[in-house]
């Protein structure tokens, strides 16, 4: 139920994306761009790549990589936050799995709608005492905040005078490119690729479906549209792959210091105690021996007073 929850909401989002792009900016009769988010961001962004192809010299090819720079650099701290934010959690989740399979485990196995209803109220309770909130990582806000800056690059990129009758590196940048819609596919499948190691390995094999969600959205799309928003899309890929890296190998092992440091002077809440306790293999891993020691802490403690009693 969980994974296809998961399915679902990522789906939602990469469509969110498609549509959204062409949801900030509205269009005239005509078919040109318009609205506020072209008027304040829009138009800026397609006089610098004016600017920097006609005024400098380098050509719409290289003018548009230049402004998708520039623009993804802008946004790329909210990027990160809404990654940490959604790391922090699925790092709690993954420390705290200990706890919560033996629950999943008895949701699994159960015979009945109210067995398996009684272990969804208890692993909710237990999700809500350690302070895990499945909806919390998403950060609606940043994406928000990031969505007009893409859309405004899109449009820039498609209508900006000039592109359509340029060429860049032998790419008719107002046509189609299907050598730009091979390397973009290969970008952002090794993007998914790459979320993916950042996971446990047991997920890993329920998420492969959602690896090639990305790539083949990617390819649809600059199958669709001229090869000038593909240079755009280019860009983007490579920044993703950046933000990736960075959320893979720098934030994440910090949040697992974090989520240790917390637990280590709050243990583990659980609302059924003892059967957790009780169906709980520590594994070979430090983190759930750390988790197992603080589970059975209470209970040694209980022990050494009826000893001394």
């Amino acid at each position: 139920m969980k994974l296809k929850l998961n399915r679902i909401l990522f789906s939602t989002m990469a469509l969110s994306i498609l549509f959204t792009l062409t949801g900030c900016v509205g269009r005239d009769k005509q078919g040109n761009p318009t609205g506020i988010v072209w008027d304040v961001l829009g138009k800026p962004m397609s006089h610098f790549i004016e600017y920097f192809a006609n005024h400098m010299g380098l050509g719409f090819g290289l003018a548009i990589i230049i402004v998708t720079i520039i623009v993804r650099t802008i946004i790329l701290p909210l990027g990160l936050y809404q990654a940490k934010k959604a790391s922090y959690q699925s790092e709690k989740m993954a420390y705290l799995k200990p706890v919560f399979e033996p629950i999943n485990q008895r949701m699994k196995n159960a015979t009945s709608q109210e067995e398996k209803f009684a272990a969804q109220s208890e692993l909710m309770a237990a999700q809500k005492e350690n302070g895990i909130n499945m909806l919390g990582g998403m950060g609606c806000l940043p994406l928000l905040i990031q969505m007009p800056f893409f859309s405004a690059m899109y449009f820039a990129a498609l209508h900006t005078k000039g592109i359509s009758t340029s060429h860049f590196l032998g790419i008719d940048l107002g046509s189609k490119s299907l050598i730009l819609t091979a390397i973009i596919a290969i970008l952002y499948f090794f993007q998914s690729w790459l979320s993916m190691q950042a996971v446990a390995e047991e997920q890993r094999a329920q998420m492969k479906t959602m690896m090639y969600t990305m790539p083949i959205m990617m390819i649809f799309m600059t199958m669709t549209l001229p090869a000038g928003v593909g240079l755009y899309w280019l860009v983007g890929g490579f920044f993703s792959i950046i933000q990736q890296l960075i959320t893979t190998y720098f934030i994440k092992p910090k949040l697992r210091q974090q989520i240790e440091e917390e637990f280590k002077n709050n243990p583990p809440k659980v609302g059924k105690a003892s059967n957790v306790r009780k169906d709980v293999t520590p594994s070979k891993d430090k983190t759930s021996k750390n988790i197992s020691k603080n589970l059975s802490a209470p209970k040694n403690r209980n022990a050494g007073k009826q000893k001394r009693r």
